[in-house]
């Protein structure tokens, strides 16, 4: 008896595990898949079809420790642009980026897009967590 009960809830355990687990999946692969058409159609003509930048103009996209680093700051940098220095791959780029005018939901999705493409891995980023971080630029 002891045994059917151990199995039983072992086994909804488990059902549970990977429901979340789809979940979770099902949400990054919209998120994945909708930043993907908003990275090339706004995205991809100055940083490239695999995140490789423009030579010494625009940066790449490659670099893994950047992105993690920046990832609170990411929304901003797309929604208002980047003026200024920023060092990529230890390589300084200076040219302007424009602002780019995209929902937040937009936003959410092409950030989930870089961040899990070009050799990084860094999740869902949430419409949520653009929101938040939106609401905090300067």
């Amino acid at each position: 008896m002891k045994l059917k009960v151990i199995i039983g809830m072992a086994l909804l355990l488990a059902i549970i595990v990977i429901s979340c687990q789809n979940g979770q999946s099902i949400e990054f692969d919209r998120y994945y898949s909708s930043g993907s058409l908003v990275y090339e159609s706004r995205c991809q003509n100055c940083h490239g079809a695999k995140g490789e930048g423009l030579q010494g103009l625009i940066p790449p996209l490659t670099d893994s420790i950047f992105i993690k680093k920046n990832l609170h700051a990411l929304p901003c940098l797309v929604k208002n642009g980047l003026r200024g220095k920023v060092t990529i791959n230890n390589r300084d780029f200076a040219e302007k980026m424009s602002a780019v005018d995209l929902a937040p939901i937009e936003i959410a999705n092409v950030l989930t897009y870089v961040a899990n493409s070009f050799g990084n891995k860094c999740g869902t980023i949430n419409v949520e967590q653009v929101q938040s971080e939106l609401a905090k630029c300067k």
